[in-house]
């Protein structure tokens, strides 16, 4: 009660401001449920709920996504990235996420000078040759404008908006309580771990806030294809990029939001589909660090057939494990191996228990649908869809960074098909998954692998001696303890301690009142109203006690 008044008091104009855009979207129903009003009227404020609107009426992940654009920058990139778990939302949920736009204002240009001050230390005209006070681009965190610097270089300046920060803060801290909140009052939701995965976001946005971790995941990614003419990614100058603000080269291009104008401009749409997809299968398979959000605002086309990446902030990270079950999940595909799919599957379920013939049973389904389709004519888009219906009929959650994987595959596949009807990604996924499998097996990654085998089994063969000592040791004096993690077995204790202590007063109780009642007929000792003073005593804590009863299990009842 104390940690829901002081994030209501602290964050109480935010509090209000989400609570009553989303009751204007016809949610004021969720809002009563977690009880956020009651979180605004300690703070002081009452909220008083109509959901009549015109929105109501429009289907539930419409209205989510409409009230997502309107709570502003946090909620959109919440929304982004709820829209990579593809394994717990169905396919209307995904779309309408993927729908989500920046809707903001650009900064005044009064503003952006101070703003450049602020972040640089020295105005515009002072740090560059030419800098333009109209963005190219606004988005909720930051925008971008064009600028030439003293030695000729065509760059362009992201600038964190203003009040950025302090505003993302209180909405994480909003959506941390939310997730809370959500455990306690949507006990089917707790497999989804709501407060984990708003953990897990507050991360990753406040890393996007950071506009110097984006410049070095640029940096980073720009080394790994110094080697590739074909990919550009463009310069970081770290003399102007701070947290606030980011300098980096101009992409002189045509970006992929205008594919029709692709030809006129001397582009050949299917040479650059393969080469933008051969591009992210590399970030992806060989190097396990990709553009996590490679949509077409993010991608340019270059002269020379060339493609361009930009804006580096939501990047995947994909460790040689997962890399390996990615080729073991394709070949079983290809083998039609069911067993070697449930292996892999298995290994991303983590703690969550499935009925493993029913489960079994759903993947002997799912391979019938590709007996007889060769490799090279798998559809990604659909192979992906399917598993992802698969993992969620049976409650398995994906890793994050598969879940973020699979969503850049299809948002890749989705782009290269506008570009080329004809695309199939499987087809340049496939030599990537014989260079793995070859590097897999080759000698020397063989033997590298059997001398840290070797030289893990002789390290563990050298402690255990000491190991059996020290346990002997502890058996011995009494020391030796057995740890068991139950989930939620503070919860079941304290419960368990609350019936405890009612039983008890209920034991109290019919006591009282037996033994008031045998005082009662007893005429002796002092008076009250006529009646034993001692048996009316009796009577009026039983009465208590009775009340008090009924008050403990009510409130139960509305806590469940």
């Amino acid at each position: 009660m104390l940690r829901e008044t002081l994030i209501a008091m602290r964050d109480l104009p935010r509090l209000k401001e989400i609570s009553g855009i989303l009751i204007h979207y016809g949610l004021g129903e969720f809002i009563q449920r977690l009880k956020l009003p009651s979180a605004l009227e300690k703070a002081g404020r009452w909220l008083h709920l109509d959901t009549q609107h015109a929105s109501a009426a429009l289907p539930t992940p419409v209205r989510i996504r409409l009230a997502f654009e309107e709570l502003g920058p946090t909620f959109i990139k919440l929304g982004q990235i709820l829209s990579t778990r593809v394994d717990i939302f169905a396919p209307d949920w995904v779309a309408e996420f993927e729908k989500l736009q920046n809707k903001v204002p650009a900064v005044p240009p009064d503003a952006v000078r101070q703003l450049v001050i602020d972040t640089l230390g020295q105005p515009p005209e002072a740090l560059f040759a030419y800098f333009d006070m109209q963005p190219l681009g606004c988005a909720s965190i930051a925008q971008v404008h064009r600028a030439t610097l003293h030695s000729g270089e065509q760059v362009v300046v992201k600038l964190r908006r203003p009040g950025i920060v302090e505003k993302i803060n209180a909405d994480l801290r909003i959506l941390a309580h939310i997730a809370i909140l959500l455990e306690k009052e949507f006990p089917d939701l707790r497999r989804f771990q709501p407060s984990e995965t708003a953990s897990q976001f507050a991360r990753s946005l406040r890393r996007e806030l950071d506009l110097a971790v984006e410049a070095r995941h640029s940096e980073r990614v720009s080394k790994d294809f110094a080697d590739e003419p074909n990919v550009l990614i463009p310069k970081i100058y770290w003399e102007y990029t701070n947290t606030a603000v980011n300098v980096q080269d101009y992409v002189d291009g045509l970006p992929a939001t205008q594919l029709s104008q692709a030809t006129a401009h001397g582009l050949d749409p299917v040479l650059l589909a393969k080469r933008g997809a051969d591009a992210l299968l590399k970030m992806i398979l060989v190097h396990g660090f990709f553009h996590a959000d490679p949509h077409p605002g993010n991608v340019f086309f270059l002269r020379g057939q060339r493609i361009a990446f930009v804006d580096f902030g939501m990047m995947g990270r994909i460790s040689h494990a997962r890399r390996d079950q990615i080729v073991d999940l394709l070949a079983a595909v290809a083998d039609r191996n069911e067993h070697a799919i449930i292996d892999v599957l298995s290994e991303w379920t983590g703690s969550t228990v499935v009925n493993e013939i029913q489960f079994a049973d759903d993947v002997s389904e799912f391979m019938f649908h590709y007996e007889h389709v060769p490799l090279k004519r798998i559809n990604i888009s659909e192979l992906i869809t399917d598993i992802m219906a698969l993992i969620r009929n049976h409650s398995i959650l994906l890793p994050p960074d598969m879940a973020m994987l699979f969503k850049a595959l299809l948002t890749l596949e989705g782009l290269a098909r506008q570009l080329d009807p004809n695309f199939q990604l499987i087809e340049h996924i496939t030599p990537f998954i014989r260079q793995l499998i070859k590097a897999r097996y080759h000698p020397s990654t063989l033997l590298k692998r059997g001398r840290h085998s070797l030289s893990e089994a002789f390290a563990l063969l050298g402690e255990l001696p000491h190991d059996i000592i020290r346990l002997g040791k502890d058996i011995r004096h009494g020391r030796f303890k057995v740890n068991l993690d139950l989930k939620r077995l503070d919860h079941f204790g304290h419960q368990l301690d609350r019936s405890t202590n009612r039983l008890t007063m209920g034991i109290v109780t019919g006591c009282l009142i037996i033994g008031s009642s045998i005082v009662m007929t007893v005429n002796a000792g002092p008076k009250l109203f006529g009646l034993p003073l001692f048996g009316f005593i009796g009577f009026m804590l039983a009465m208590f006690n009775s009340v008090w009863l009924v008050w403990a299990i009510w409130r139960s009842g509305k806590e469940l």
